[in-house]
């Protein structure tokens, strides 16, 4: 299997070995999330642990990015998949048995290590398989068979524990992280002529490559940062302004199901924008509809109105599913590209880390709802940052399309 050309490639040709383990994959994190911190609670955490414990997934991720890069470079996309969702049925299933809140924590961390490599690696296969015609369509459905996943998940779960108990959750990501694995092992190994040389020649240090392209990480690694972040506040932010306005929790998670539903929605027209009309079109709205969104969430004071600000948001978070892996597909060199990837999911797990922690340490200082001003004011100005820079990106794909005089 390889891209071929445009005319000749059809996405129903690849989707089960493209689209497949992440789906399956998604199910079972898309289960454990909504319980992983009763489960530290029945452990014998207290709230805040229980928090930490959570945001441990986010940590293995960040901490996962560069290492993870250097070894899908020696290992390729194929092996490193196969053995990723194994680690990660393991660690899921520690943390099933274990009986100890420091255990609980060793496998969420692991997970979340294992979840990096899993992404990074999906995305070098995508660019091999895929024409770079249909790539923002390719990332944007790869993106939304996480989403799909996530949206089924906890359904699946929420049975399992009716029948059983809260530790079934856990069996269940295990089971479909082996089925990852069965799925990605049908994978051709498309690189390992690459990787055969790059063996030969000795392999590119991560460091290398960062300082290769410093400059473009610097610039449009910071855009990726801004959309991480705009794209994360979401769900810091509007829980906590629920909270503030008196909206129960069940409430709070219907408006949250119904934006999952545009989110999933938009999806294929925001790859189909991508690829036909550019990044820019589709990077800036991200950005200005949660900017605008913070703007506005200060004047929402019932279940109507949160609900239309969230609306606001899934649609522009439905329009760039896969934008940071179409933007890294594009920038990403021919020689050093799975520690290119590392390096890029790390921008973008900074962004996913640091707006939560933005609405944080303003909240800590200030009322809510000044933090969700403040907060809209610095997205208007990274969606200006954002727009400058991949629009170079679109003028570049442009200039290349060009046939030569």
């Amino acid at each position: 299997m390889s891209s071929g050309t445009a005319q000749e490639f059809r996405f129903r040709d690849i989707w089960l070995v493209a689209y497949g383990p992440s789906i399956v994959s998604a199910v079972g994190h898309g289960a454990i999330m909504p319980v992983l911190a009763l489960r530290a609670r029945d452990l014998g955490a207290d709230v805040s642990t229980a928090a930490a414990i959570v945001a441990l997934t986010g940590v293995g991720m960040l901490l996962a990015s560069l290492p993870a890069g250097a070894l899908v470079a020696r290992i390729g996309e194929r092996r490193a998949l196969v053995a990723t969702g194994f680690v990660d049925a393991a660690a899921m299933a520690f943390a099933a048995l274990t009986d100890t809140v420091l255990g609980l924590a060793f496998g969420v961390l692991l997970s979340g290590v294992c979840w990096t490599l899993f992404l990074i690696a999906r995305q070098g296969f995508m660019i091999d398989v895929v024409p770079a015609t249909h790539r923002a369509r390719a990332m944007s459905l790869l993106g939304g068979s996480y989403r799909v996943g996530v949206l089924v998940g906890p359904l699946i779960g929420a049975g399992l524990i009716a029948l059983t108990d809260l530790t079934s959750v856990f069996w269940l990501g295990a089971a479909m992280s082996v089925l990852a694995s069965l799925l990605a092992a049908t994978m051709p190994d498309l690189g390992h002529e690459k990787r055969a040389a790059a063996r030969a020649s000795g392999h590119l240090g991560v460091w290398t490559v960062i300082a290769s392209h410093r400059r473009l990480l610097a610039t449009l690694g910071t855009a990726v940062v801004i959309l991480g972040m705009s794209r994360s506040l979401r769900l810091s932010l509007l829980p906590l302004w629920a909270d503030h306005i008196g909206l129960s929790a069940s409430t709070t998670s219907l408006i949250f199901a119904g934006a999952a539903a545009l989110d999933v929605a938009f999806m294929w027209p925001g790859g189909w924008l991508m690829d036909t009309r550019g990044r820019m079109v589709v990077a800036v709205p991200v950005v200005l509809s949660m900017a605008v969104a913070c703007l506005l969430l200060p004047l929402a004071t019932s279940a109507w109105s949160v609900a239309l600000v969230m609306a606001l948001i899934a649609c522009g978070n439905g329009l760039g599913s896969g934008i940071v892996m179409t933007l890294g597909a594009d920038a990403a060199p021919e020689e050093g590209r799975p520690q290119f990837l590392g390096a890029w999911r790390l921008c973008g797990d900074i962004g996913n880390t640091g707006g939560p922690l933005l609405v944080s340490a303003i909240a800590a200082t200030a009322p809510l709802a000044t933090a969700c001003l403040i907060v809209g004011g610095l997205g208007l100005a990274g969606a200006g940052w954002v727009g400058f820079w991949t629009r170079r990106v679109d003028r570049a794909r442009l200039a290349l399309s060009r046939p030569s005089p």
